[in-house]
């Protein structure tokens, strides 16, 4: 006899649930802190913006969330009648983070259930509208959160950042052998920091050794999403909430985020391509 009880009217089936008017989820992840992987996200989901696309970002990073200072945006979100919650909205993006709802120094010292009441009224309360891209920022590591979004709504797919060094290679790997177990696409691997241009000589150095990440991803048959500078501009327009790719693809501290964006959409295109039919009308 089969065990599988259907869901009562009314009563949502269990599994992800897909999220109205949103066409395309990107997780973007690593396996550690500290390479980059807000500062990417943040010009990823920007650059998408510019380029013309409908998108979200939101800012699951709910022990660093530094989207709000990336972005330099630090209002409370609005309430409508019906319980929605508006996102803020600035640069072409609409915006939601737990550093609007816990501003200041303060820690958020939360275990796994309120992690996952927090991702889920983020995805599910929040008045998203219509959009192309949802952006989400997960924390480092393979815990709760991620967990979260992923048993939460289908992902289109999980981007991978990672610095060329074998420490942060080393963890990068265990976050996307994470979302194959949990059977999420991966989008591809990007190397942040990947080289250093000299000021002065515009020689390229490579301070944190390199091509580390586009070798790691053709040893795990993913798509490498492109190598992105480390690059004194990038850290100063975050700092100031004007992230780089509003200088526009042609300029020089910008170039390497677009050429990653670009990376991404078509690398989403050839995910939904590829996708079976009943996917695709989920989405």
């Amino acid at each position: 006899m089969s065990s599988h009880i259907p869901p009562r009217p009314g009563q949502q089936p269990p599994g992800p649930q897909p999220l109205p008017g949103v066409d395309t989820i990107i997780a973007v992840g690593s396996g550690k802190g500290g390479v980059g992987k807000t500062t990417l996200a943040v010009n990823l989901a920007v650059a998408l913006a510019k380029l013309g696309h409908k998108v979200g970002l939101l800012d699951a990073d709910v022990y660093g969330p530094n989207v709000p200072l990336m972005l330099g945006i630090s209002a409370q979100p609005k309430v409508a009648a019906d319980n929605r919650i508006q996102p803020l909205e600035v640069y072409g993006l609409k915006v939601i983070s737990v550093g609007f709802l816990n501003p200041g120094d303060k820690p958020l010292i939360w275990r796994g259930p309120m992690l996952h009441s927090i991702i889920k009224q983020f995805l599910g309360s929040v008045d998203w509208g219509q959009l192309e891209y949802l952006v989400v920022d997960l924390p480092p590591g393979t815990g709760d959160v991620a967990l979260s979004l992923i048993q939460t709504v289908p992902l289109t797919g999980a981007i991978v950042v990672s610095t060329p060094s074998d420490v942060s290679l080393q963890d990068a790997r265990k976050a996307i052998e994470m979302f194959r177990q949990m059977k999420v696409d991966v989008v591809g691997m990007v190397e942040n920091m990947s080289y250093f241009v000299c000021p002065h000589c515009n020689h390229e150095i490579d301070i944190f050794s390199r091509g580390g990440a586009e070798k790691t991803a053709a040893q795990f048959e993913v798509a490498f999403l492109g190598n992105v500078q480390l690059d004194p501009d990038i850290r100063k327009s975050g700092d100031s909430g004007k992230p780089s790719v509003l200088e526009g693809e042609d300029s020089p501290h910008a170039k390497s985020l677009y050429e990653f964006a670009r990376n991404v959409i078509a690398r989403v295109n050839e995910i939904k391509a590829n996708a079976p039919e009943s996917v695709i009308q989920i989405q």
